[in-house]
């Protein structure tokens, strides 16, 4: 019967590859063809940061300069300017620190080194995870898969194709436009604003560096039966493992069912439809599992140049515990593993929690510990309990929001921890706030009664070549 009313349902699914437009764009970037055609690369004179005026670029210029600001500057330059910025944030840091310690600064100078920027070592088609949204297009079409420019405040939205982007491989764009032709044939609208109805919604592409892909559709059932829902799943299995979507060579097929935006595999389980249930990575020589939502960098090979940095900067703290907070997949405890003598991770996300544990079992490593959870409700009651007779170390990733007060005052108040690695990927927002409470005079008030931190180091790491943004490395220590 389902298979009856995919094949009422999906009439042209084996013709549609002949009868959709295509949806690539052109680009070419340093005189190399990312794509035959001719939208050209307009590269900047060195020392020249400004755009062409916006109602003069094409719409894939300005979709560029949105989502990769820096495209039209040589890599030099945009270190270069990652390396100026990343200074001016540390010198505002430097003061608040200064006057929440109660010590004279200079205003233009810093009173710890700021280590030359590590470069990525790949700056073109790094992101091994993406994420389309589907809006209407420049055509005017709602069943557009891209990347949206402009605000529903002001109802100027217009989805994009984004296989010009430089940080964008090929494969992603591949199963974007696949996405795209199929949710073109499906009877279903698309969800773009959740009141208004509408069921298909953006997909996640996740790809590793031997060349396997995971695709992740997101999808509103909205008062869909079980039954209709089980259709629609056959058809977007048929598509890509028999249709023209199998050109995309998918390794697995996830689907999750949602009515909010973001959702964990515990509210609303990611329901495999075909393939394997992970894909694996390779980060300096250790091998680790990815699942549909855990956390993986973007960028392997600036992840590698991430932990060889914190690993360096680790150095001659002993050989004891290293807390990994906000541990993800175990990626970082796991590559310092052979350097101390135990690690305990903690992460929020039970599935991750669930990957890290596999990833220290077929890496062979025994000295890691895993602990789902909320890290400010488990650290108050699990550091006091640790023997931390060899030294005790920390190293944090937190997102941008920032760690937790409790996690702070955690850490700043065991006097075992003598250097903490923190990793931000915004120090001048939120995370600032976690600078001043480590830094800050002692505080009965606010309990904050350990003895206060010193920033003795920093450094860049781009993680994220063409955008503004990369990882700043902090060191602190007392």
């Amino acid at each position: 019967m389902v298979s009856m009313r995919i094949r009422s349902v999906y009439p042209l699914i084996k013709h549609i590859s002949s009868t959709q437009p295509s949806v690539s764009f052109n680009f070419v970037a340093n005189g190399r063809s990312l794509a035959t055609g001719s939208f050209q690369r307009k590269k900047r004179t060195r020392g020249s940061r400004r755009t062409p005026d916006w109602e003069t670029q094409s719409w894939e210029e300005r979709l560029a300069d949105t989502v990769t600001p820096l495209w039209r500057l040589s890599y030099e330059e945009q270190l270069q300017l990652k390396q100026e910025q990343q200074h001016k944030i540390l010198l505002a840091l430097s003061a608040q620190l200064n006057q929440f310690a109660s010590l004279s600064s200079s205003e233009n100078k810093l009173t710890f080194p700021l280590l030359p920027i590590v470069p990525s070592p790949v700056q073109n088609g790094y992101r091994n995870k993406s994420t389309f949204s589907i809006n209407k297009g420049v055509d005017g079409n709602p069943k557009t898969v891209g990347f949206y420019i402009g605000t529903g405040k002001s109802g100027n939205i217009v989805c994009i194709h984004g296989d010009h982007l430089l940080n964008m491989p090929p494969k992603h764009i591949m199963v974007a436009s696949h996405y795209e032709k199929f949710i073109r044939l499906s009877p279903l609208p698309p969800c773009i604003v959740f009141h208004d109805g509408g069921h298909w919604r953006e997909i996640t592409v996740r790809t590793n560096s031997a060349g396997n892909t995971m695709a992740i559709v997101y999808f509103h059932p909205q008062s869909l039966t079980a039954e209709d829902i089980s259709m629609h799943k056959a058809a977007l299995v048929e598509y890509f493992i028999h249709g023209p979507g199998a050109a995309c060579q998918l390794d697995s097929l996830y689907f999750q069912e949602s009515t909010m935006t973001r959702c964990t595999h515990q509210e609303s389980p990611f329901q495999l439809l075909y393939g394997e249930p992970h894909i694996h990575e390779e980060a300096l020589g250790f091998k680790f599992r990815i699942s549909a939502d855990s956390f993986f960098q973007v960028n392997r090979g600036a992840a590698e140049a991430l932990y060889r940095t914190v690993e360096k900067l680790n150095r001659n703290c002993g050989a004891g515990v290293l807390l990994d907070v906000c541990c993800g997949t175990g990626a970082i405890g796991i590559s310092l593993s052979p350097k101390v003598e135990k690690v305990i991770g903690i992460e929020l996300v039970e599935q991750a929690v669930e990957d890290a544990k596999h990833n220290a079992a077929i890496n062979g490593v025994q000295n890691c510990e895993f602990i789902s959870g909320k890290a400010e409700v488990i650290l108050p009651d699990l550091i006091p309990n640790l023997n931390t007779g060899r030294g005790l170390m920390a190293v944090v990733n937190p997102s941008r929001s920032g760690l937790h007060y409790r996690v702070i005052r955690a850490l700043r108040n065991h006097p075992a921890i003598r250097r903490l690695i923190y990793i931000s990927c915004k120090p001048e927002g939120e995370a600032t706030r976690n600078f001043r409470e480590l830094c800050c005079s002692s505080d009965k008030h606010r309990k904050l009664t350990g003895e206060p931190f010193k920033l003795t180091v920093a450094v860049p790491v781009d993680m994220f070549p063409h955008t503004p943004h990369c990882e700043l490395v902090l060191v602190f220590e007392r």
